[in-house]
C-alpha cells in the first residue's frame, strides 16, 4: 500500500494517517459482485475521475468535472455504454448523477467494472456523499460531507481505493 491510499478498514476509510467514519454498501463486501447486490467490490481500485455540482460547491480540485443537468449515468447491463457517464434524454435504464439532494453533489469514480464492463457485473462504485452515519449504500463508500470535501482536495490519479478482502462476508 502507498501512504496516499485510501483502504477500507472495519473503523473507516484510512487515508494519509486519518481515519474517516463511512459507509458502504447494504450487503457489505464481496469478492462476487453483481449488479443489484448493494454489496461493495473487494479489491484495489483505481480513482479514475472526479465529479461536482458547480451550482452546489467551489470545485474541489483542478481535476474535477462539473455534473450538468443532462448528465447520467447507464446502469442498464444491456446497453452499450453500461456504466458510462451518457447524457439526456437516454432511453436505456440510467441514474441521473444532478441530484435533487446532496448524495451525488461530490462524486469520486473508481474503475469498478471499467472502461470495458462486463454485463451484469455491476456499475458505478462511487465514493459519495452519505445520507447520514451508518446509512448503507447500494455498493458505493459514502463519507460525510466535510471528510469527502477534505479527501477530494488531496488524492490524485495515483490514489488508489483498497477494499481488503477481509472485509469480504
Amino acid at each position: 500500500m502507498k501512504p496516499d491510499d485510501l483502504v477500507l478498514t472495519p473503523r473507516g476509510l484510512r487515508f494519509q494517517g486519518r481515519l474517516y467514519p463511512c459507509t458502504l454498501g447494504k450487503s457489505g463486501c464481496t469478492t462476487q459482485k453483481q449488479e443489484g447486490d448493494g454489496a461493495t467490490p473487494v479489491g484495489v481500485h483505481r480513482l479514475v475521475g472526479m465529479l461536482y455540482r458547480p451550482d452546489r460547491m467551489a470545485r474541489p480540485s483542478d481535476w474535477a468535472l462539473p455534473i450538468g443537468p443532462l448528465d447520467l449515468w447507464s446502469d442498464d447491463p444491456d446497453d452499450p455504454a453500461y456504466n458510462m457517464i451518457v447524457r439526456a434524454p437516454y432511453a436505456a435504464r440510467h441514474e441521473k448523477l444532478r441530484r435533487a439532494d446532496p448524495l451525488y453533489d461530490l462524486i469520486i469514480l473508481t474503475d469498478w467494472n471499467w472502461p470495458y464492463a462486463v454485463k451484469g457485473r455491476g456499475s458505478a462504485i462511487f465514493i459519495h456523499q452519505y445520507r447520514r452515519p451508518g446509512y448503507p449504500t447500494e455498493g458505493c463508500i459514502a463519507l460525510a460531507r466535510a471528510d469527502l470535501r477534505r479527501i477530494a482536495a488531496k488524492i490524485t490519479y495515483d490514489t488508489r481505493l483498497i477494499v481488503p478482502e477481509v472485509n469480504a462476508a
